[in-house]
């Protein structure tokens, strides 16, 4: 797959998807005769990992250090695990955070929504009073 195709597939630009191959996020992309990058299966998983990583918040150096242990094979799976385990628990702490704010939002819409209604509610009576005169 050419990169404009792999960038639309997973809406990163093309400068994106050249950066995470310079800075070894992924390995060095094959190349066609015509030196045009084709994607393979098992890029396009490299790519869907480091954005699906990126989008909960991951430092590119941490993936880029993951992703060096990934290329040294399996004598590296304890040092992922114990990285993958830190991130983990860092989305954790940052999801925890989020639904507290989500909850204080929340309660600041109901605020507003209760005080709309009864300035509604107001002017009805107001509404009414004057109807009845």
């Amino acid at each position: 797959m050419k990169i404009a195709e792999v960038s639309e597939k997973f809406g990163l630009s093309v400068d994106t998807l050249r950066y995470y191959e310079r800075v070894g996020l992924i390995p060095p992309v094959h190349r066609n005769l015509g030196g045009i990058r084709d994607y393979d299966d098992l890029d396009l998983k490299r790519v869907d990992f480091i954005k699906c990583m990126r989008g909960a918040g991951l430092p590119v150096e941490v993936l880029i250090e993951y992703m060096g242990l990934v290329q040294q094979g399996d004598s590296t799976n304890q040092a992922r695990k114990e990285i993958l385990i830190e991130q983990r628990n860092l989305v954790a702490a940052r999801l925890e955070e989020m639904q507290k704010t989500l909850e204080r939002l929340n309660y600041k819409i109901e605020v507003y929504e209760k005080a709309l209604l009864a300035k509604e509610q107001d002017m009805l009576q107001v509404d009414e009073l004057a109807a009845g005169d």
